[in-house]
């Protein structure tokens, strides 16, 4: 698999190759070129070199590409899944989902066109006003592995209907849909130059993305340290950033609540992905009247889980996106046990012996009694480990829910609106959910509070987001 700079497929300088390992298997499913600043430094020249053009064009013209795009992914979608299950490991009725949502976002994208127009504002006497949009010129993407290809359009379809071109840095570990996508857009009739693929290591490409100075707004979805580089490093040419970091989700489920119902959103909302999801339930508190039913019920569907490889028919959970993902939580689980920080009630290993000898699987786990100060409730945990709380009062959950540094998703499950509304007010994330959990339609704003980063996602704020004003004002 090549980079994909100005409408030409690139090797790289020197010709260095980094690998793309399957996480089921541990063997390697392609290679692709390990960039550096000389090609960001093509890539944003290609950029540069296609923006007038594309820019000039209508938003209706842009937007009716975008939907050609779309109208081809879904009709390459299952090649594409395949091809994300091989390198990020979930299963083949996830990644197909994923491809979809990819089409859904430019289609949606495409439908808010027209509403790209400025404002006349009449001043009496002195003159008149007329307030426009342009976009900014070319922008930078970097992608994470985990949603590789819904996260990609999140960021590509605003950029490039509101006229910018693109300069998109994918994954490592998660290079291959994200490129064929990019080839895939330009089958649709998308300019050479407009979107740009330069694959390649975070602290090469990634921060040279971020440096350049050609490049005038990058979004970026990672961790939070990584995010405080980007932003440090965005301020010296004093670029626009987005940044989502992260979360480490509260889930609430009050006495009122119908338990099936949340248990099947617990389960879906922690093991989705193999837990490895922004937005993710990574922590749960129970109403202490409804906590040992609810914990069996939980027990039973998690029991149910079939883990293994993405591509196996059956398959409900994957691996983990590689083996120091597995490392980690390992430790993780290996700190509470050795600190008594916990009950491990299911799970608690990683999954070893045939099928699972070459993968990096570990198995559904969940957590009881946790002590309060434990890594498992302070850090985000990108895996398949549920600590389960039981809470006597909605005060008691909603501090609890805070007691982080994260502000990104929540929900609350009830039957009770003045509890809904409660949590609502109270919870400190960027989205709150009543009875569901993860659910992202890209009508939706989407992006956090406190530490969970900088900035939306998705809806019209985004759209707008990647442009400018700019007034003319006319004196009579």
């Amino acid at each position: 698999m090549q980079m994909r700079i100005g409408g030409r497929d690139v090797a790289g300088a020197d010709d260095r190759w980094m690998a793309v390992i399957n996480p089921a298997t541990g063997r390697e499913i392609d290679r692709v070129p390990e960039g550096t600043i000389y090609e960001v430094n093509d890539a944003v020249r290609a950029a540069g070199e296609a923006f007038p053009a594309w820019a000039s064009r209508t938003a209706r013209e842009r937007g009716l590409l975008l939907l050609r795009g779309a109208t081809l992914v879904r009709e390459r979608h299952r090649d594409i899944a395949r091809l994300l299950t091989m390198e990020q490991g979930k299963p083949l009725r996830e990644s197909i989902d994923e491809v979809r949502g990819f089409a859904n976002v430019l289609e949606y994208y495409a439908s808010l066109a027209g509403t790209l127009t400025g404002e006349y504002i009449p001043l009496g006497a002195p003159g008149d006003a007329i307030v426009t949009r342009e976009p900014l010129g070319v922008c930078g993407a970097i992608i994470p592995w985990n949603m590789p290809v819904l996260l990609m359009a999140w960021k590509v379809a605003p950029a490039l209907l509101a006229g910018n071109t693109v300069v998109l840095k994918p994954a490592s570990r998660t290079p291959l849909a994200d490129s064929v996508l990019a080839r895939t857009l330009e089958e649709a009739g998308l300019p050479p130059g407009v979107l740009n693929i330069v694959t390649g290591r975070g602290e090469v490409v990634g921060e040279a993305i971020v440096r350049h100075p050609g490049i005038r707004k990058v979004s970026f979805t990672g961790n939070v340290e990584t995010g405080l580089r980007v932003q440090e490093l965005a301020g010296g040419s004093l670029k626009d950033v987005t940044l989502e970091l992260g979360g480490s989700d509260p889930m609430i489920v009050w006495k009122d609540a119908d338990i099936d119902r949340a248990v099947a959103g617990a389960v879906r909302g922690r093991f989705y992905n193999a837990g490895q999801t922004c937005t993710a339930v990574k922590r749960l508190f129970v109403h202490e009247t409804i906590g040992a039913e609810f914990l069996r019920r939980l027990r039973a569907q998690v029991g149910e889980i079939t883990v293994g490889d993405g591509l196996e028919e059956g398959t409900t959970m994957g691996p983990l996106c590689g083996m120091g993902q597995r490392d980690e939580i390992g430790k993780l689980i290996d700190e509470l046990r050795r600190k008594g920080e916990g009950t491990i009630v299911m799970g608690g290993e990683p999954l070893r012996g045939p099928p699972y000898d070459d993968g990096s699987f570990y198995a559904p786990t969940i957590v009881t009694d946790v002590h309060p100060e434990s890594a498992l409730l302070k850090r985000e945990v990108f895996g398949p480990v549920l600590p389960v709380m039981c809470v006597h009062d909605l005060d008691t959950a909603i501090k609890h829910a805070n007691e982080t540094r994260f502000g990104l998703g929540a929900s609350i499950w009830t039957r009770d609106i003045s509890i809904a509304r409660e949590v609502f007010a109270q919870v400190q994330a960027g989205v709150v959910w009543v009875n569901r959990h993860l659910t992202l339609p890209p009508e939706i704003p989407f992006g956090g509070v406190k530490a969970s980063g900088l900035g939306r996602e998705n809806g019209s704020a985004a759209l707008l987001s990647y442009t400018r004003t700019k007034s003319l004002y006319v004196g009579w």
